[in-house]
């Protein structure tokens, strides 16, 4: 069976990480050949020695342990040996895989809801990129007519990859660091709640455990739900912490809160993140706020398109001239391409998205300048975004609308852009079409449109210098267009 092929028959694909789907089209057959053909690429494009280990583990959703399963039967009919890592981070999976020079994968759907899920490979050395999404597709895989034995092929629980992880920062951060510090962490039911609790522990913070959810909960970092930012609020009110701490479903993206229980936009923690670190290169996907130019904190930034496989070409570009590098995404995902020395200790590379360096980075910048989180934010210059989408949006039409806009823009000519929004913004400054269309207006406030990359939804990014004029923004752009949706030209 051709990859290629199986993706279009079962409507599992790659997205901007790893493949997802729903679960009811995620068989043990589907996960099964997946596994075969991210094996087989790795051998022929990559030198992969069959025979090694696979280290796998996946997050808290229902379906999660039975593609668990399928994935270790596809690695042992290879002729490699799964490991069974158990319910960890993926951050934690890829750690122990480029540790010991293995593949591993993680299974997860990562912030949406459980009804999907996905399966993220990684190489020897990290994420597969784009390239190797590319060489996946192309694998003819064989595929048994029925798969059995699936129950036992994942052997017993090794818990290494979860050990490791935590020393990595109880090591590089030190006991007691957050001594003094009480932190919330709201648990709900993401798969790095019980580790993150033991860390900041190791870590001296007094910690209190938050909202712990049987059921799974698709919290997600960028988009967050009403109902979290009042859980935060309330908890902030009543308990008198000094933050309030979560992730995403497989602890890839972090949430962190002040003192008062309002979240930090993940593209906010990210250069907060950079700096405790002392990175002097640092890469962010075009969505990210222009905080990170502003702040003049890094050497040299690089601005990549949406998704971690970019934000990773993008390091390696930067890392060349042997300065410190790292990247981050606007939903907090932090990425470090090099390796970091403070105070005489080292924290090792890990060019795949993590939300617990974030969190532990903000709190000890927190401890150790005496700064609560929100005097942290402040001192930052003002410049907020915001951000929404269009669903049932034919990707089509908003490529088309891009295309109409960004195509005079080429040539410095800005009329369609300025009929279209320069009754909100005014004049055009600059354009940016790295990844949709990002549009800088003359008063520095911005206007990013951008078709979804697994989704037939148009999305609007918007940033300005206050919250109340970004949220009026956003609210405006979208009516906008909502207008376009079926009109038959852009300009007014």
């Amino acid at each position: 069976m051709l990859i290629a092929d199986l993706m279009a028959q079962s409507g599992v694909g790659f997205g901007t990480s790893g493949a997802r789907g729903r679960v009811v089209d995620m068989t043990p057959e589907v996960c099964y050949a997946y596994t075969r053909g991210f094996l087989q690429h790795l051998e022929q494009a990559h030198g992969l020695v069959r025979g090694c280990q696979v280290a796998i583990a996946g997050d808290l959703r229902p379906s999660t342990q039975g593609i668990m399963a399928a994935v270790a039967k596809g690695c042992l009919d290879a002729g490699y040996q799964p490991l069974n890592c158990g319910f960890i981070p993926s951050p934690a999976v890829a750690l122990y895989g480029i540790q010991n020079g293995i593949p591993s994968v993680m299974v997860t759907g990562s912030h949406i809801p459980d009804d999907r899920n996905g399966i993220k490979f990684n190489r020897v050395d990290g994420e597969v990129l784009k390239s190797d999404e590319a060489g996946i597709r192309a694998q003819d895989v064989e595929v048994p007519e029925k798969l059995t034995g699936l129950e036992s092929s994942l052997p017993e629980l090794n818990l290494s990859a979860s050990s490791d992880y935590l020393q990595r920062y109880v090591d590089f951060f030190g006991e007691r660091a957050l001594s003094g510090m009480r932190v919330g962490v709201y648990e709900h039911s993401g798969v790095g709640r019980d580790l993150l609790v033991e860390i900041l522990e190791k870590l001296g913070a007094e910690v209190v455990r938050l909202a712990r959810s049987k059921q799974f909960i698709p919290v997600d970092t960028e988009a967050i739900r009403p109902e979290d930012t009042e859980l935060a609020a309330k908890w902030a009110t009543e308990q008198a912490f000094n933050a309030i701490v979560s992730t995403d479903g497989d602890a890839d993206r972090p949430l962190v809160s002040d003192e008062n229980g309002v979240w930090l936009r993940g593209d906010v923690a990210g250069v907060l993140c950079g700096k405790f670190l002392e990175i002097q290169n640092i890469a962010t996907p075009v969505s990210s706020n222009s905080v990170v130019e502003k702040s003049n904190w890094f050497q040299s930034v690089g601005r990549t398109r949406i998704g971690s496989p970019f934000v990773i070409e993008v390091m390696q570009q930067l890392a060349a001239d042997g300065k410190s590098t790292a990247g981050y995404e606007a939903n907090g995902g932090f990425l470090l391409q090099t390796p970091i020395i403070m105070n005489g200790k080292t924290l090792e590379s890990l060019p795949t998205r993590d939300a617990f360096i974030v969190i532990l980075a903000i709190l000890a910048m927190s401890k150790s300048t005496g700064k609560s989180i929100s005097q942290l934010v402040a001192a930052l210059p003002p410049r907020f975004t915001s951000s929404d989408r269009l669903k049932a949006f034919p990707t089509e039409k908003s490529q088309a609308i891009i295309a109409q806009l960004a195509k005079p823009a080429e040539g410095g000519d800005y009329t369609p852009i300025e009929a279209a929004f320069g009754d909100l913004c005014g004049a055009v400054k600059m354009t940016n079409a790295t990844d949709g269309l990002r549009i800088t207006f003359n008063n520095d406030e911005v206007v990013h449109l951008r078709p979804s990359g697994n989704a037939p939804e148009f999305r609007c990014y918007n940033e300005a210098a206050s919250t109340r004029r970004v949220a009026e923004l956003n609210e405006l752009c979208m009516a906008k267009l909502e207008d376009l949706r079926s009109a038959q030209a852009i300009i007014k």
